[in-house]
């Protein structure tokens, strides 16, 4: 087992405790590239890892008093449904291709994070029953992606949890940590039926990452989040390039007589993008304009 690979999983917890959230954005690339594990065994190993990880985090911040279970429930049960249903998905789709669908989720997380976020006035925070219904439908598109992925998808659980389930940020922070263990476990669930972990591997790296997420709680308490958020964005973005750089070309040395099988998978893939997308830009949308200074600096909880 790689030490350096270990040493690195401390970062997925200091994530998680920094920013609320990050984890699944690192884990993936570690367990392909540090670990060597084939891609959909890195995406379930990393769904455990995550939910471990998010575990330990979500419980400081329950006692800090900024958890929501009632909220969760009703966002974690459409993303649960929809992260199953995209992990079964996968199970038909290249590695690849999963592979480069993430590298894209990752470049579109450290956008959001390069920004920030910025806090909606008290009119955007009441929820009514029709933002009860967009909670639940984005609940159910963030479980895809992380079904598929394996990605979180804290950044678009955090804006919806603030729009329109009205809770102030540091709780919606803490509740999409809670969602993000519930989304974790029910993809993990659609992958065991086709794809096999590595235990020792899985519980040696999810012990660093939860010692890493206590680290980073504590470091939340002394440093600025906005001076490490754009840092952060950019490792991430440079990671996205490489990944998208190394897996679009083998899937270019796999010649032309892939191309006609991967092309529906490609396609795919970019239907789930855009999907994404319109998501994100709608929970985005509903801020523009509001309260200009108010800059969110606690990360982009991915």
């Amino acid at each position: 087992m790689s030490a350096p690979g270990l040493a690195l999983s401390i970062l997925i917890g200091i994530s998680l405790g920094f920013f609320g959230g990050g984890g699944s954005i690192l884990t993936v690339p570690l367990l392909v590239y540090v670990f060597a594990l084939p891609p959909k065994q890195a995406i379930a190993s990393s769904l455990l890892v995550v939910a471990a990880a998010s575990s330990a985090a979500a419980l400081q911040h329950a006692g800090a008093g900024n958890v929501r279970p009632r909220v969760a429930l009703v966002f974690g049960a459409a993303g649960m449904l929809g992260a199953y249903g995209g992990a079964r998905v996968a199970a038909f789709v290249d590695g690849g291709i999963l592979l480069l669908l993430f590298a894209a989720i990752m470049a579109l997380t450290a956008a959001a994070m390069w920004r920030g976020r910025r806090t909606p006035d008290a009119a955007e925070t009441d929820p009514r029953a029709g933002s009860r219904v967009k909670l639940v439908l984005q609940g159910f598109t963030v479980g895809v992606f992380t079904g598929l992925v394996g990605a979180g998808g804290g950044f678009l659980i955090v804006p919806a949890l603030t729009l329109w389930a009205g809770l102030p940020m540091p709780a919606a922070i803490g509740t999409s940590l809670l969602v993000i263990v519930a989304n974790s476990l029910a993809g993990f669930s659609g992958y065991a039926a086709h794809v096999e972990i590595r235990a020792d591997l899985v519980a040696a790296v999810s012990a660093c990452a939860i010692a890493g997420s206590f680290a980073g709680s504590r470091l939340a308490l002394r440093v600025q989040p906005g001076s490490l958020r754009r840092a952060f964005a950019a490792f991430i973005l440079a990671m996205a390039a490489l990944i998208l750089v190394r897996e679009g070309r083998l899937v270019l040395a796999a010649g032309a007589e892939a191309l006609p099988r991967s092309l529906p998978q490609l396609l795919f893939a970019i239907v789930v993008l855009a999907v994404g997308v319109v998501a994100g830009r709608a929970s985005q949308g509903s801020r523009a304009g509001h309260l200009p200074n108010a800059e969110y600096d606690e990360g982009a909880g991915i």
